[in-house]
């Protein structure tokens, strides 16, 4: 498993992360053994998020790690805040359905993650959709006090196009060194909007205002989230037959590198020179296994647009 750098530091992790979402369904027996599925493959960074099912995944993870053969110096471990959806469902956030990036919200999710995660501290802390009421001054007391504690180690954003990354660097003293976005072969407008660059399709429309070059230019870590997911969590499309032709060249490649579609699927996203990292969602350890054998293979740039072209894609 090759490393990337995130951000603009020394900061080094496995260009594959896994992400836990999911892991709120897991007994702790079969939570370690994704884990430790995971490890024993290179990934050595995690992705939570206090929003999912409302801190359950965190719960079961902490104790997971607790079981198994591995320790808190075995992970880098990343969480995110600032959604509130519960409905009343759990006395742990306050009621209703907004984004919330006061510090008193920021400051409250970051303990809660580390209670359920049972660490001291978080390695990096996203926040995690843009909220159109922040105040940079609340989310830059609440980061210098997080960091001045030694609660949170790293900071970063998800979701957020240029400008929003760019108002929230300007008011706070840490470097933002992360945005996470949804990217995968199915999901490729930030890539589109380039190629057609001067043209009047629909694949020169810019959705996310260039974030693909600014993030290469401020040499900010993409972390590519729902790799293998087709529209807005509509599913899979490995394996799925409304997308034969994609499925075809990616068991072509896969027979070629001696490793499933998945690895292709994986390849294909840290090919890319803007130095993604992935985030794995699945909790199935084989899936995991065969996801991880895609960061040692390396596709050839005819091979990848190939997979591009395969996808539905076509050049201007």
């Amino acid at each position: 498993m090759k490393s990337i750098k995130i951000g603009n530091s020394n900061w080094k992790a496995s260009a594959i992360a896994l992400g836990i979402m999911r892991m709120n369904v897991l007994d702790s027996n079969k939570a370690v053994e994704v884990i430790e599925t995971a490890y024993k493959n290179g990934i050595n960074f995690i992705d939570t998020a206090d929003i999912y099912d409302l801190g359950k995944s965190d719960e079961v993870f902490g104790e997971a790690l607790k079981k198994s053969s591995l320790t808190r110096d075995n992970f880098y471990i990343q969480s995110k805040g600032g959604i509130i959806n519960n409905n009343g469902k759990s006395k742990s956030f306050p009621e209703g359905l907004r984004y919330d990036f006061s510090k008193k919200h920021i400051i409250e999710s970051v303990e809660g993650s580390l209670k359920r995660l049972k660490t001291d501290y978080l390695d990096s802390f996203l926040l995690h959709r843009p909220d159109t009421l922040m105040e940079v001054e609340q989310i830059a007391e609440a980061f210098d006090e997080l960091e001045t504690s030694g609660k949170v180690r790293h900071f970063g954003v998800s979701n957020f196009n240029p400008e929003q990354y760019k108002l929230v660097q300007s008011g706070i003293n840490q470097k933002l060194m992360i945005n996470q976005l949804q990217f995968s072969i199915m999901h490729t407008g930030m890539i589109d909007f380039g190629i057609h660059t001067n043209m009047t399709d629909n694949g020169s429309i810019s959705h996310d205002g260039s974030i693909l070059e600014f993030s290469r230019r401020k040499n900010i870590t993409i972390q590519a989230w729902s790799p293998f997911q087709y529209g807005f969590f509509d599913g899979t499309f490995i394996n799925n037959e409304k997308f034969p032709e994609l499925n075809q060249k990616l068991k072509q490649l896969g027979d070629k590198y001696d490793v499933g579609k998945n690895a292709i699927a994986t390849a294909w996203i840290l090919k890319h020179p803007a130095n993604m990292q992935v985030i794995l969602g699945t909790m199935n350890p084989k899936h995991i296994e065969d996801s991880a054998a895609g960061g040692d293979v390396v596709l050839t740039n005819q091979e990848w647009y190939d997979v591009y072209f395969a996808a539905g894609n076509d050049l201007p």
